[in-house]
């Protein structure tokens, strides 16, 4: 009885796909030498957002940022540059068109309702003065990341909030 003739050795077997890599994508601006959006791997420090934004311009002020934070997916990063007020602050931008108030709401009144900074949604956040959709996103990114604020102070370690900007609002936030 003659046996049967061997099997051919199988072919190389495929390999699993590559997973793709985890990527966030960050708008830096500011003293850099190509401002622009960059992709990065998920875990990306500021210092990488900045390198791939071709690295600090001349007149950036890197020691005003924290090199070592993480970037947050969808955020803005601004480098300051030497003598600008606050680090992470874009230069003042016009002020926003608001829309109609009804002569019941609060703001027609001229009080505010208090924002709990620690459950507000970005459009939430955005009835305050002087913070705009990308400084909404900053805080709920923020928040997100750090953990609930302790006191309206804590504002201050949110890019784009200094002393000035926290004053307008300081009085209008609550903290739970």
């Amino acid at each position: 009885m003659e046996l049967p003739p061997p099997m051919p050795a199988p072919a190389t077997p495929l390999a699993p796909p590559e997973p793709t890599p985890v990527r966030v994508v960050v708008y830096v601006a500011g003293a850099v030498r190509r401002p622009g959006v960059v992709a990065l791997p998920e875990g990306a420090r500021v210092a990488d957002a900045v390198a791939a934004a071709g690295g600090p311009a001349d007149d950036a002020d890197q020691a005003r940022l924290n090199l070592a934070a993480p970037v947050t997916d969808g955020s803005m990063l601004w480098v300051p540059a030497e003598g600008e007020e606050a680090a992470g602050s874009p230069p003042p931008m016009p002020p926003e068109p608001r829309s109609i108030v009804s002569a019941d709401s609060p703001e027609a009144s001229g009080a505010l309702a208090e924002v709990n900074v620690n459950t507000a949604s970005a459009a939430e956040l955005e009835a305050l003065p002087g913070i705009g959709p990308s400084l909404a996103e900053r805080i709920v990114a923020f928040r997100d990341a750090q953990g609930p604020f302790g006191a309206a102070e804590d504002l201050l370690a949110v890019p784009g909030i200094g002393p000035r900007t926290l004053a307008r609002f300081a009085d209008m936030v609550r903290v739970r």
